[in-house]
């Protein structure tokens, strides 16, 4: 690895008086944080506690200079081998209460979007649903606009409150969201996620419930839930679907080291034990180059690669 520049023992020793200490991991290994079981070393890995830690964390990186980003559950992102030379703060279960008031939920942005799916149905509240197989957390999906069978996260939100990097805070609402084919304006604003507002409807839980089963059997028949991966690695082009783009370019089951196209959903990237994130990114070029020759399609990734 190197020694890293941009994390000395002194920054550690400040974040430990403002943190748990067992909330700091030096010279992290991404992979055990990644749905992609792949890729490089974080110089420094925070996992904020509570709020209190977060904002310490954020005050203290930034009086210092250190270059950090922020992720979810870590189930759309890939670290390159060579690692990232800087802190990742990782908003997890430290950070993941719930209030729900009628049809209104509350939320940090810790929660898994699956479990929130969970919890508006145990209120009987609709609206959802799409969201019940998501692996992702609530943070990374309002980032990335999640979606699934057709219900994207921009449908529920309707406020959040962010921290910026100087500290302040920033409160948006409706438009100023800015939701995208997945993206928001958090993609470009370089502000953490704190707080997630989300109105649905009243429904019949039960009825909920059997929506979630039908869509996560649906799920398990035809995607690759059974190996690592990142969900489908590539943004779905306009008028197209990057699977059937690949499928018909004869790359399923195309296999570079340990990485491989899915041969159960060519949309997917699996590691079938192994791979590194350069075969991940070597095998993306080479479908991407393929799709373009064939179809004459530019298939853009919609996992975040980092480094």
């Amino acid at each position: 690895m190197g020694e890293w520049k941009s994390i000395d023992a002194s920054l550690v020793q400040r974040l430990a008086k403002e943190m748990d200490p067992t909330h700091l991991e030096e010279d992290c290994a991404m992979s055990q944080y990644t749905s992609f079981r792949a890729g490089g070393r974080a110089a420094l890995l925070i996992q904020p506690g509570s709020m209190a830690e977060l904002f310490s964390a954020v005050k203290i990186l930034g009086a210092e200079k250190v270059p950090y980003m922020v992720m979810g559950n870590g189930s759309n992102l890939l670290f390159k081998d060579e690692g990232y030379d800087g802190a990742v703060i990782r908003i997890g279960e430290g950070l993941s209460r719930v209030f729900v008031e009628g049809n209104v939920i509350f939320a940090e942005p810790g929660v898994k979007l699956s479990q929130l799916a969970k919890i508006a149905a145990e209120h009987s509240l609709t609206g959802l649903e799409f969201a019940c197989g998501i692996p992702g957390s609530l943070g990374g999906a309002v980032y990335m606009n999640a979606g699934a069978y057709g219900g994207e996260m921009k449908d529920v939100i309707i406020g959040t409150s962010a921290l910026k990097r100087n500290g302040r805070m920033c409160d948006r609402r409706d438009e100023k969201l800015i939701f995208g084919y997945r993206s928001s304006v958090f993609q470009e604003s370089d502000e953490i996620l704190i707080g997630v507002k989300l109105l649905l409807k009243s429904g019949d839980s039960e009825q909920i419930r059997r929506t979630m089963s039908d869509l996560n059997a649906k799920r398990n028949q035809k995607q690759p839930v059974s190996l690592p991966s990142a969900g489908s690695f590539f943004k779905r082009p306009a008028g197209h679907f990057a699977g059937q783009l690949i499928e018909e370019a004869g790359l399923k089951g195309l296999q570079v080291g340990g990485a491989r196209v899915s041969p159960m959903h060519a949309g997917f990237i699996v590691n079938e034990g192994g791979a590194t994130a350069q075969d991940i990114l070597d095998l993306m070029k080479i479908v991407q180059e393929t799709v373009l020759e064939t179809s004459g399609v530019a298939l853009e990734p919609e996992v975040r690669i980092i480094g």
